[in-house]
């Protein structure tokens, strides 16, 4: 199985990394889980135009970091998303990324773990958790959930090392995400993905 780890701060070894590497430790012990974890937070990753041209050609109109991580989604059982916040919202980078990423792929992300990370000083966890669970909830996704609302505490680069409850949820909810992706890959070997409907889009205005 792989898990995929997208690090939306601008600061590689910040915060938000130190609560990525509480979670691939619990991944690495496992014999069977290959993870990955790709830094995008400091790149100039442009939002969605929607031109839809991603509908015609299977891939974004901006042929950057975002095309690059569609096929590794792809091949992804689990999907871990990470960010600090800012004013109670996600790095907008990081947004703009996930934005173009969901939208332009268009590949069945049913039960694929997500689960979100999310890194402050003190507020605005809450509300940027609820933002990023909204990319799996409208995939398909399971989310793989912990003790708490996934997240770390800290202000300057390493603070986070000193939130013994935040880390400890981070080691908590890196053992769900395994558990779950297991449980669903045996539910696949046994009875297959559920059944879906075609599509039904009404919109609200004729």
């Amino acid at each position: 199985m792989k898990i995929l780890m997208i690090n939306g701060s601008p600061h590689k070894n910040g915060n938000t990394a130190i609560a990525f590497e509480q979670m691939k430790k619990i991944f690495d012990a496992e014999d069977n889980i290959e993870t990955e974890i790709l830094h995008i937070g400091n790149q100039g990753i442009r939002g969605c135009i929607a031109c839809r041209t991603c509908s015609k050609t299977g891939k974004c109109v901006f042929d950057d970091i975002v095309n690059e991580t569609a096929d590794k989604f792809k091949e992804a059982d689990g999907l871990v998303v990470g960010t600090p916040v800012y004013y109670g919202s996600a790095n907008a980078t990081l947004i703009a990324f996930l934005d173009r990423l969901f939208f332009s792929t268009s590949f069945d992300k049913t039960m694929k773990v997500g689960t979100a990370v999310c890194t402050a000083r003190r507020g605005g966890i809450t509300a940027t958790f609820d933002e990023l669970n909204k990319y799996f909830t409208i995939s398909g996704m399971p989310i793989a959930s912990g003790q708490y609302w996934n997240g770390v505490h800290g202000r300057e680069i390493g603070d986070a090392n000193q939130d013994a409850e935040g880390l400890q949820q981070m080691r908590t909810v890196a053992r769900n995400m395994i558990f779950l992706m297991k449980s669903i890959q045996l539910g696949k070997e046994k009875f297959g993905l559920p059944q879906k409907e075609n599509f039904i889009a009404t919109n609200f205005v004729r």
